[in-house]
């Protein structure tokens, strides 16, 4: 089974200051666009007006329903026994994740473009 990369949307998209807040989901969708080919089966975990991004053959989208960070924490916990590292640098939520037996990267590790 591959590993498992889960990707926070908001927190990547947010961390460089390159005009995302006009276009969330477009930035989103570049981010997407930019986690294809990767070795690690990936999810994608998009909120707020990025919700309506799909998923592409390499990047399953999960869209939340409210807290991207609880969505988040649903996808480790459903991964039970993978190797899983989750994006972000949401201390709160690295935390969350670590304590499910998630590794934590922070958003330099990923493209995004």
């Amino acid at each position: 089974m591959k590993p498992l990369l889960v990707v926070d949307a908001a927190n990547v998209v947010g961390s460089v200051p390159d005009g995302w807040w006009r276009d969330r989901a477009g930035a989103a969708e570049r981010l997407r666009d930019a986690l294809r080919g990767r070795d690690e089966e990936v999810v994608l975990v998009v909120e707020g007006k990025a919700r309506n991004v799909s998923g592409v053959e390499d990047v399953r989208v999960v869209a939340a329903d409210g807290n991207g960070d609880d969505a988040i924490v649903e996808v480790v916990r459903a991964a039970a026994g993978r190797a899983v590292t989750v994006v972000t640098a949401d201390r709160a939520l690295r935390q969350r994740v670590m304590a499910l037996g998630a590794e934590v990267a922070g958003p330099t590790s990923v493209p995004r473009r």
